[in-house]
């Protein structure tokens, strides 16, 4: 959007704004104990903290003005300007200074700092070597790396961008410069429109300040904190804003977790839920509280005397499941939730559900909930008694039983979160077995189109010559035996959400309808002449490399980046192994659920065994193994089939690579089903041509019978 201000308040801006907004950052970043120098191009303090006059030995207010010369030690004089120099032409520098104060004293002083924070303003951190009362250990404020800073005319055009925001946005100084800053939230109208009430506020109050979530460049969304203040010349003329955006993403994480864990403590309050503190390797229990106390029938002073221990407390059957939750705490920062027996004082046992999580609160190292099992439904399934550890995620309703607790899947239940509300094409790109459509629906569910058809076609699964009219449809008479008229998958969708399952595969004469139905919002059927309009929201996914379909002419590029709009990738199990236990639990509790059984518990050796396994077919090859293993079980504890995901020791190196795993898994499931590819797919849970492409990755033909 052009800019309606005059060459002369964009000079104004870019000239004074940085002055202007300095006192603001002084007021909002820095600390007064810190001793913060900033300093301009000639070593001249135009600010200075309270720690740096007590670090100088001088009032902060004497020395801004002040050369850095000044304080120097008449001996390292001719060093500072060198120095200076050398910075000015490196930037970042550090280093040591020996500084005199009016004392008379000088002192060694390290010093870090940082050029062009603001146009002509460096930043320096000092720290008094020698330990002088008042120094402050520090490094380049957290702000120079953490703030986007720019300005803005009157009318919100950008006319500064700084290295900060470049960095945090992920826009180049080109790419916004001399365009309104709506361009920061595409396809958010509401956001754009709250931007404008921000200015008009900051006029009015001087600066403004608020929170929320804000878009890099890439999609991925940040929760920033935003101040906007209004810059006015002498005569109180307003010339333009400068908006200072600080990513508090961590901040607002750790609140979040922090609510968590308050709500979570008032549950506790009830008889039957008990924390219990656990510090070092599962040993000592130094601190309980009552209801823990009494479910184990120690007291009070068996706590405070050290007799209680966790050990004590556990059969020995139990203590190989033990290790398998510490050592998953030690690795993800919390277990799973896991059932075992603890031994009361009476030697009588107790059934309990028990969720660990790392406590880094010295000298506590481990925090537990344990509940008794039989004031609890012990059919629940575990996305539900796992709500006792924060990082387990099942939201089985806004997001279609997708589970997991590992950063892979708070990624991608974000992406979905960012863009559901959006009509945006969403391209969901992950191997076979990932769990796409589960994504898809997900993306429909949240969007405002749920109350609409969410339409599904498989592009492999239909023959190449009918994929047109299973897509546009067909008038009757368009081809020998079309008697009636069909309405293709298109039509089904409209004001729903259309979801192309390996869109990778539709042919390449095909594509250029799908591009003009994407563009247009409008097709013909096949056949016909009446042009249809549409509105359809769509999903497209592949485990196919569209990158080099494209390079290989395979892939029309146009096409490409018309369903690239918003890219989601969906990781392979073997990248976040912490999911499997969670996984594994609920597929059981499923499907013993469908069977009409009762099973409690998964053997420790099977979950190590599940851990392990790199799972070629992803989440979908550890359903099918967790389905058979559920019709396998006759008792409360799950039979795993362990054998097939357990290759004989003679056939693996101890170097075994992830890829000689596969392979040998692979040859296993076609050795089994007579290598009929069909069979050995279904096993593994993938189309036969994605079996038929992991056989060619890895070598494997018929003549390894």
């Amino acid at each position: 959007m052009p800019s309606a201000a005059s060459q002369q308040q964009v000079t104004w801006l870019v000239e004074n704004g940085p002055r202007e907004l300095e006192a603001l950052l002084r007021a909002i970043v820095y600390h007064p104990a810190a001793p913060i120098l900033i300093a301009d191009n000639d070593r001249h303090s135009v600010h200075a903290s309270s720690g740096a006059g007590k670090l100088l030995g001088v009032p902060r207010d004497a020395i801004i003005g002040r050369s850095l010369d000044d304080f120097a030690d008449p001996a390292f004089k001719p060093q500072i300007s060198e120095l200076w120099q050398a910075f000015l032409e490196r930037g970042k520098q550090a280093g040591t200074l020996r500084l005199v104060g009016p004392d008379g004293k000088s002192r060694e002083v390290e010093y870090t700092v940082k050029g062009n924070v603001l146009p002509v303003r460096h930043v320096l951190v000092l720290r008094d070597k020698e330990g002088a009362a008042g120094a402050t250990p520090g490094e380049i404020p957290a702000w120079v790396q953490d703030y986007a800073i720019f300005l803005l005319d009157v009318d919100g055009t950008v006319v500064a961008w700084y290295s900060g925001a470049e960095r945090i946005y992920g826009y180049a100084a080109s790419e916004v410069i001399d365009r309104h800053i709506s361009v920061l939230y595409p396809d958010d109208e509401e956001r754009r429109s709250y931007v404008t009430e921000e200015l008009d506020r900051s006029v009015a109050e001087g600066h403004f300040g608020s929170e929320g979530w804000c878009m890099r460049q890439d999609g991925e969304r940040f929760w920033g904190n935003v101040v906007t203040v209004s810059l006015k010349d002498e005569d109180g003329k307003l010339q333009g804003f400068a908006r200072v955006v600080r990513d508090f993403s961590e901040r607002r994480e750790r609140d979040e977790k922090l609510r968590g864990k308050r709500s979570r403590l008032r549950t506790t309050s009830t008889d039957t839920l008990i924390a219990g503190i656990v510090s070092g390797e599962f040993d000592r229990i130094p601190e309980a509280n009552d209801a823990f106390l009494e479910l184990v029938g120690y007291t009070r002073e068996d706590l405070l005397t050290g007799c209680l221990r966790w050990p004590d407390l556990t059969p020995p059957e139990y203590f190989a499941l033990d290790e398998l939750a510490h050592e998953e705490g030690l690795r993800f920062g919390a277990c799973a939730p896991y059932e075992k027996e603890l031994i009361r004082k009476g030697g009588s046992r107790v059934q309990v559900l028990v969720a660990t999580a790392v406590l880094k609160l010295a000298p506590f190292r481990w925090i537990s909930f344990v509940q008794e099992l039989s004031a609890f439904d012990r059919r629940l399934p575990v996305a539900e008694t796992g709500e006792f550890t924060e990082e387990i995620v099942v939201l089985k309703n806004e997001f279609v039983e997708i589970v997991g607790r590992s950063a892979a899947m708070n990624r991608v239940l974000g992406q979905i979160e960012l863009v559901a509300p959006t009509n945006a094409t969403v391209l969901i790109l992950g191997e076979t077995g990932t769990g796409k459509e589960l994504v898809a629906r997900a993306v429909h569910q949240m969007s405002p189109r749920r109350d609409r058809p969410f339409v599904t076609l498989n592009c492999a699964a239909i023959p190449t010559g009918l994929l047109e009219s299973e897509l546009f449809g067909y008038e009757r008479g368009a081809f020998t035996g079309a008697l009636s008229q069909k309405i293709g998958r298109f039509e089904m969708a409209n004001r729903g959400t259309l979801f192309l399952d390996e869109v990778g595969d539709i042919p390449l004469d095909l594509q250029p309808k799908l591009l003009r139905a994407l563009q247009e919002k409008s097709f013909e059927r096949l056949g016909g002449t009446k042009t249809i309009p549409i509105d359809v929201r769509l999903v497209a996914a592949t485990n196919r490399n569209l990158t080099q379909m494209m390079g290989d002419k395979l892939f029309r590029s146009d096409l490409y980046y018309r369903l690239k709009v918003f890219p989601i990738t969906t990781s392979p199990l073997r990248d976040h192994p912490e999911d499997i236990p969670i996984l594994a639990r609920h597929f059981m509790q499923k499907y013993a659920r469908e069977m009409g059984k009762q099973i409690d518990t998964i053997p420790p050796d099977a979950l190590q065994a599940l851990v392990k396994w790199p799972w070629p077919g992803n989440v979908r090859e550890l359903e099918n193994f967790i389905e058979r293993a559920v019709i396998l079980t006759q008792g409360s504890s799950l039979r795993a089939p362990l054998a097939e995901i357990r290759p004989d020791a003679a056939e693996l190196p101890g170097d075994s690579t992830l890829e000689f795993v596969e392979r040998a898994h692979l040859l296993k499931i076609l050795g089994e089903t007579g290598w009929v590819i069909s069979k050995a797919a279904a096993r593994l849970g993938m189309p036969r041509t994605t079996l038929n492409a992991m056989m060619g990755k890895l070598g494997i033909s018929r003549k390894d019978a």
